[in-house]
C-alpha cells in the first residue's frame, strides 16, 4: 500500500469519502517533545476503502482533509477522539462534526471503564490486533510496509466495531445517551488552551484565596511560556512547583531559591523573575474577583454519604449494564453530598433518571441498601 503524499490525491479520496454516510478516522502523532501535537500520519476508511495520508509530506496540503472533518453529512467515526480532535483543532480551528466515540459508545453499553481499542475489538470481532507498531516513531520516513498495514487496521476494524455498537445502542434505546457525550466533545471549549484556565489542570488543592491567587497566575505564565516554546509544560515548570509557589508565595528571587521543588540552580535562569512577578500579580489580585473553587466541601458525615453513594452507582452500574464512570465521578457524588441542586451531569438527563433520583432519595433515606441472595439492592422505605 502507498500512502497519500500529494494534496490532488488528498482532495480524490476525501472527495470519494464525502459520497458515505460515515467513515473512520484515526491520527498517528508525536507530543513527547512539543507543546502542540505533531500530525504525522491520518488513517481513514470508509465501507469501499482504507487510505493513509503521510502528513509530514513537504508541501502536502491538508484543507481537503479538515473540509471532511467538518462535513455534517458524513459521520467521523473515533475511538477515544478527545486528542484526534484536539489535532484538527490545533491544525484548522475546527471540531469534527458530527462525530461517533467508541468508547463512549461501549462505556454507555456497559464494557468498562475506559475500554482500549484493541479490547473491544477483541471483544466485538474476535479478531486480535497487532499493536507492536504502537510506539513506533511515525516521524521516520519512509513508512514501512509494517506501518502501513497497523494503521490501517485501525480504521478497517473501527467500522465493524461501529456497526456493532450502534445496532446495540439502538436495541437497548441508547442512542441519545451516547449523543448527549457528544456534545462535550465536540464543544470548542474543550479544546481552547487559555492559559487563564491553565489552573485547573492541576490536580493541587489550594485553601486560601492568596493561594488560589498565585496558583492562577503561575500556571497562566507556564502555559504562555509552553506554548510559545512549543515544549510540553512540564519541560518550563513540574506541577508540584507550581503547587508549592501557590502555597509559599516567594516575592524575590531569594526566596524562590529556597524552594525543594525547584531545580537546583532554576533562580539564576532568566524565568526565575519572570514567575516571581507571576506571584506578586497574584498577592495583589482582589479576592473577590477569584473564580469560585471547583470543590465544594462535603456537609456533615460527607464522606459517609460518599462511600454510600458510590455503592448505589457501583449497583446501578451492574444492573443496567453502564460503565460506573460515565455515570457518575467521584466529584460528581462529593458535590451530590453537599447540595441536592448540585449542577453536575449526574442529576442531569438520563443519569439522573437511572442513578440521580435515587442519589438523592438515598441521601434524604427515603431508600435503603440492603443484600439480598448476596447481591446489593435498593430498599424504598416510607
Amino acid at each position: 500500500m502507498h500512502p497519500i503524499t500529494t494534496t490532488p490525491e488528498l482532495a480524490a479520496a476525501c472527495r470519494r469519502m464525502t459520497s458515505h454516510p460515515f467513515i473512520t478516522v484515526d491520527t498517528e502523532f508525536l507530543r513527547e517533545t512539543t507543546y502542540y501535537p505533531l500530525l504525522c500520519v491520518v488513517q481513514m476508511a470508509s465501507t469501499d476503502e482504507a487510505v493513509v495520508i503521510d502528513a509530514l509530506t513537504p508541501g502536502i496540503d491538508l484543507a481537503p482533509f479538515f473540509s471532511l472533518m467538518a462535513d455534517e453529512k458524513v459521520v467521523k467515526v473515533f475511538h477515544a477522539a478527545r486528542q484526534d480532535i484536539e489535532i484538527v483543532w490545533h491544525g484548522a480551528k475546527l471540531i469534527p462534526r458530527p462525530i461517533f466515540d467508541t468508547q463512549v459508545a461501549a462505556m454507555v453499553l456497559g464494557h468498562g471503564d475506559s475500554i482500549s481499542y484493541e479490547q473491544l475489538v477483541q471483544r466485538i470481532t474476535g479478531d486480535t490486533l497487532d499493536k507492536s507498531h504502537r510506539f513506533t516513531d511515525w516521524t521516520r520516513r519512509p513508512l514501512s510496509e509494517a506501518q502501513l498495514a497497523y494503521a490501517v487496521s485501525d480504521v478497517t476494524h473501527l467500522r465493524d466495531v461501529y456497526l456493532a455498537l450502534v445496532a446495540d445502542l439502538e436495541r437497548r434505546g441508547r442512542a441519545d445517551w451516547v449523543q448527549e457525550e457528544m456534545r462535550v466533545l465536540t464543544s470548542p471549549d474543550t479544546y481552547r488552551m487559555d492559559p487563564e484556565n491553565a489552573w485547573q489542570r492541576l490536580k493541587t488543592r489550594v485553601r486560601k484565596p492568596k493561594e488560589l491567587a498565585v496558583l492562577i497566575e503561575v500556571a497562566a505564565w507556564r502555559e504562555r511560556e509552553a506554548q510559545s516554546r512549543d515544549v510540553p509544560r512540564s519541560r518550563v515548570l513540574k506541577d508540584e512547583a507550581i503547587a508549592d509557589i501557590a502555597v509559599q508565595a516567594p516575592t524575590t528571587v531569594e526566596k524562590l531559591k529556597n524552594l525543594r521543588s525547584l531545580p537546583k540552580g532554576f533562580d539564576r535562569s532568566r524565568w526565575a523573575e519572570a514567575i516571581v512577578a507571576a506571584v506578586e500579580r497574584g498577592l495583589a489580585r482582589d479576592p473577590t474577583t477569584l473564580p469560585r473553587p471547583t470543590r465544594i466541601p462535603p456537609a456533615m458525615n460527607g464522606t459517609a454519604v460518599v462511600e454510600l453513594l458510590k455503592v448505589l452507582l457501583r449497583m446501578i452500574a451492574e444492573r443496567h449494564h453502564v460503565a460506573a464512570k460515565v455515570i457518575a465521578t467521584v466529584d460528581d457524588l462529593e458535590r451530590i453530598a453537599a447540595a441536592d441542586d448540585a449542577d453536575v451531569a449526574a442529576l442531569a438527563g438520563w443519569r439522573r433518571d437511572l442513578f440521580g433520583e435515587k442519589a438523592l432519595a438515598l441521601k434524604h433515606g427515603k431508600l435503603a441498601l440492603a443484600i439480598e441472595k448476596g447481591k446489593v439492592a435498593a430498599v424504598e422505605r416510607g
